[in-house]
This record gives C-alpha cells, sequence and structure tokens, in this order.
C-alpha cells in the first residue's frame, strides 16, 4: 500500500492552513448539530444524557463519512434540501414542545433509541453542507478529510453536553435553540436548487426568511404547547 494513500502529511504552510480551516470549519459547524443533540438528550433520565450524546454524536460522524462520498451530487439534487428543511423545522417545533420552557406540562421521558433516531435522521438533512466544507478545504488529502470528520466528534460531543447543563439552569436556551434550528430549515428550503432556478431568491429574501421561521417554529411551539394544556383539562 502507498504511503500517500491516506494523504501526504507535509509540513508546508499549504498543509497547515488547510488544517487550520478545518479546525474553524468544525467549530463553527459543531453547533446546528450540538444543539439539535442537546435538545434530544434533554428528555432522557440523566443517568443515561452522556451515552445518548456519545451514540448520537459517534453515530452522526460516521454518517458524514458515508455522505462524503456523494455531498456534492446530494446537494445538487432537487427536493433533498427542500425535504430536509421542512424535516429540520419539524423537529425544532417537535423538540421545543417537549422542552416546554416556562411551561407546566406533563412530559414522558424518551427513550435513548427515540432520541438516537431524532439525532441520526436530523444529521443526515444538515451535514451535507458541512461535509462539502471540510471535503472542499482538506483539497482532495484524505488524511484532513479524516482528521476533520474525527475531530468533530469531540467538538460536538462537548458543545452539546455544556448546551445540555446549560438548557436544564436556563430552560430559555430551548428558545434560542429552536430559533437556530428554524433558522437552518429555513436557510435548506430556500436554496434549494429547484428554488434558487425558478425563484432567484435574494439574500435579502433569504436573511428575511431564516427571520421569519427562526421565529416561527417558537410561534407555532408554543401554540402546541397551550393545545396540549387545554386538551388536558
Amino acid at each position: 500500500m502507498s504511503p500517500d494513500v491516506l494523504g501526504h502529511i507535509s509540513f508546508s504552510w499549504e498543509f497547515f492552513a488547510a488544517l487550520l480551516s478545518i479546525i474553524l470549519i468544525d467549530l463553527i459547524l459543531a453547533g446546528d448539530n450540538a444543539v439539535i443533540i442537546a435538545m434530544a438528550v434533554r428528555s432522557l433520565p440523566r443517568k443515561q444524557r452522556r451515552k445518548g450524546i456519545l451514540l448520537g454524536s459517534g453515530a452522526a460522524v460516521l454518517l458524514r463519512v458515508v455522505l462524503t462520498f456523494f455531498a456534492a451530487q446530494l446537494l445538487q439534487t432537487p427536493y433533498v434540501k427542500f425535504i430536509g428543511g421542512l424535516f429540520i423545522l419539524w423537529i425544532a417545533v417537535k423538540l421545543f414542545v417537549e422542552g416546554n420552557p416556562g411551561e407546566e406540562v406533563h412530559r414522558e421521558a424518551n427513550t435513548i433509541w427515540q432520541a438516537l433516531w431524532v439525532i441520526v435522521v436530523a444529521d443526515i438533512t444538515m451535514s451535507v453542507d458541512n461535509v462539502l466544507a471540510v471535503a472542499g478545504a482538506s483539497k482532495g488529502n484524505l488524511f484532513l478529510l479524516l482528521f476533520g470528520l474525527g475531530l468533530s466528534i469531540p467538538f460536538v460531543v462537548f458543545t452539546s453536553s455544556l448546551l445540555s447543563m446549560l438548557m436544564d439552569k436556563y430552560p430559555y436556551i430551548i428558545y434560542i435553540g429552536a430559533a437556530v434550528l428554524g433558522k437552518v430549515g429555513a436557510e435548506m428550503i430556500v436554496t434549494d436548487p429547484v428554488i434558487v432556478e425558478q425563484f432567484s431568491p435574494s439574500k435579502v429574501f433569504q436573511y428575511a426568511m431564516e427571520a421569519l421561521f427562526a421565529v416561527g417554529v417558537i410561534a407555532i411551539g408554543k401554540l402546541w404547547v397551550r393545545y396540549k394544556i387545554a386538551s388536558r383539562k
């Protein structure tokens, strides 16, 4: 086997610049996935949360390895991002309702497998852009690509663990998490190839939709919570 099969490791400025780029990309992009994981495991018993975070993060990275080979094609496939965006919006509302910030609603604890299912399916829809960013920064170097995918594990684990603890102490952080997911869902929908081709939305329109959906998932979540309260009376 050639020593360059896993990519060439050098001490050149270009190599270290790519390495630094991948680290920064992982730091920036870990946030969205950490929000999903933190919100998904919040309804688990405390003893199961760490296990849920570790399993969810590990499954997410394995999915990214697979997605690496199809990322570019998936991003150009009509309706993939549109459907993925709708799913993320649904997940945002669902997790907001389960969090119930500021409302006294009976909440049944999910199982670790239910939380893992939410994490995995959500990550499939959210990770294509992330994978493509790391793949682009690696410039075809397999070592850098694998390094970037592997490095995302501790980033996501640490960030989601921290968010999970903060959500317990400050439940209103769930509002921020839901808004972030609403923004991500809107961005995926507006940037779908079919939407771009048919409507050519401007950046201003995209930002407006992101803001609208960020607020919208919270508003729908609040209405859903109040409906559940009313239906139990």
